[in-house]
């Protein structure tokens, strides 16, 4: 540090000068040291996240798993709050593309199998739905639910409507073309 190289390399330096130099140096590496910490936090937390999420990265969508925070905090030995700060307005590439890392944490919903799939995996699925459906028919809310619980994942009406309302989709009767 240029410090170290003034404080050593100049012997005349009144004593006032010194300690200013002093605490200006202890700032710089505890600023350095924050640095250091930060990235290894930020490596943690993506690492655990990862571990979790290990089969989004071969199968996509469909292989996101139930997460919640406090479940990474406990894998990577940090406090909630940290993982949330963490991971906001952060983004990771992946085989899939570029995510915030806040996608990957989500609800789970109950399926026929027994097991649990994220609710993130169902908002893609209602997207998929919406995207294909008929435009002269648009699928309503209660349609989506039926169609998902045909597949075994049990939806109310109102969680449609609610993911829908978070994906920035319309309601049925305002996505129906005529021609």
């Amino acid at each position: 540090i240029y410090i170290d190289w003034m404080m050593n390399g100049n012997k005349n330096l009144d004593p006032k000068t010194k300690e200013w130099l002093e605490v200006r140096r202890t700032q710089a590496r505890d600023l350095l040291q924050s640095i250091v910490q930060r990235r290894q936090t930020i490596a943690r937390v993506t690492e655990a996240i990862f571990e979790v999420q290990a089969d989004f990265l071969e199968k996509g969508v469909e292989g996101l798993k139930p997460l919640v925070l406090k479940q990474i905090a406990d894998m990577a030995g940090v406090h909630e709050s940290t993982v949330s700060r963490v991971t906001s307005n952060k983004y990771v590439e992946t085989p899939q593309g570029i995510y915030r890392l806040k996608y990957f944490f989500s609800g789970e919903l109950p399926t026929d199998s027994g097991s649990n799939v994220a609710a993130t995996t169902v908002k893609e699925k209602i997207k998929d739905m919406i995207e294909n459906e008929d435009a002269a028919k648009p699928l309503s809310d209660k349609a989506i639910s039926d169609a998902l619980e045909a597949q075994g994942i049990h939806t109310a009406r109102r969680t449609v409507a609610k993911y829908r309302e978070e994906l920035n989709i319309l309601p049925s009767p305002k996505r129906k073309r005529k021609w």
